[in-house]
């Protein structure tokens, strides 16, 4: 009876978040309901795309969950943008910067910390990695800091045509990305020896049918996770106001809520020695956000004439200079222990000292 259960929740779940999520748009609901659904729902996410994942393989499994939550996410901005328009003109940056911090020093730093902790040193191929840390420092650099020091428009923001060449140039540099990990060099981005000695290695794959479902369900369960996290936020705003907290931390505590499926994902597999898996989830989910969103919101500035600020302030700015900086020394040898794990965590917590206590 209870194995019994167990296979049948994942199926579940994710109806039930979906629909909790729909009743949420239109009525309010138990906050403590709203995140038991919530954790629910992500916790069936991962189970889902590990699913995809085994059955179309690396990297396209990574990818597709990457893909998946970076879509959403950039709905979930474009309707924040429109529904707040006072928020509108920070809100992309914020988020887009926030998610970046998140992936860059949380996520990485608990996938090298678990997976150092049970395996002492892990390794991965050093020419994929450093192929998507060279493409994440240049969209970060040119979407988020480069808008300071242009002089078409005072002020931290790109003119019309500034931000229709920088979209262009985001979404060029994340197609030929993709390109390069799914097709051109694919083998950058595996497993040296394909980790033959996993227990998944030697797993039959799911059939075809069983994959399809789990691809509608992972959707169904993403866009539960971020219309849930929508519902939570008045009620964390609330909390984070008494609290004294600014409103930054809103957009940290929303962007690890929506990376929480692939963050789960990741640490997994760091757990079972799989860190490639982790760091292709972890670097494509950030080089996703930035390539995607940032083209998703010039198009809206331009077409509705909305103008957007996308240049950090210098301590922002600093911080993600050094998360770019050590992110490529933690990462240069192809192997690591828990000290990385550890660094980066500790850059993560500054980051959010520094938000609390700006």
């Amino acid at each position: 009876m209870k194995s019994k259960i167990r296979r049948i929740a994942p199926d579940v779940f994710p109806v039930l978040g979906f629909l909790v999520a729909l009743a949420s748009l239109g009525m309010a609901l138990n906050p403590l309901l709203v995140g038991l659904v919530l954790g629910a729902s992500v916790v069936t996410a991962v189970h889902h795309a590990e699913v995809v994942a085994h059955r179309v393989g690396e990297p396209f499994g990574t990818l597709i969950l990457a893909l998946a939550v970076t879509v959403i996410e950039v709905g979930l901005v474009l309707t924040l943008m429109q529904a707040e328009p006072d928020k509108a003109q920070t809100l992309a940056r914020d988020t887009v910067f926030a998610a970046v911090m998140v992936i860059l020093n949380l996520l990485m730093g608990l996938c090298l910390l678990s997976g150092a902790i049970r395996h002492h040193e892990q390794r991965f191929q050093r020419t994929g990695i450093g192929a998507a840390l060279a493409t994440l420092t240049v969209l970060t650099t040119v979407t988020l800091v480069l808008p300071n020091f242009t002089s078409s428009v005072p002020g931290p923001f790109y003119s019309g045509t500034q931000l229709g060449f920088v979209a262009a140039v985001s979404l060029i540099l994340y197609a030929t990305f993709a390109l390069v990990q799914t097709v051109r060099h694919r083998d950058y981005f595996l497993p040296e020896g394909e980790a033959q000695d996993e227990p998944d290695a030697h797993a039959e794959p799911p059939s075809a049918q069983r994959m399809w479902i789990s691809l509608g369900l992972l959707v169904a369960c993403l866009f539960g996770v971020v219309l849930l996290a929508k519902a939570l936020s008045p009620t964390i705003g609330a909390l984070l106001a008494d609290w004294g907290a600014p409103p930054a931390v809103l957009g940290v505590l929303i962007a690890a809520l929506i990376l929480a499926p692939e963050g789960l994902a990741a640490v997994r597999a760091a757990k079972s020695d799989r860190l490639q898996t982790s760091l292709n989830l972890a670097l494509g989910s950030a080089l996703a956000t930035i390539g995607l969103t940032i083209p998703a919101v010039a198009i809206l500035s331009i077409v509705v004439d909305l103008p957007i600020s996308l240049g950090l302030d210098a301590k922002s700015s600093v911080l993600l200079f050094l998360s770019l900086i050590v992110a490529s020394q933690t990462l240069a040898n192809g192997r690591t222990t828990v000290l990385q794990g550890a660094i980066h965590l500790m850059l993560f917590a500054v980051y959010l000292f520094t938000t609390f206590v700006p």
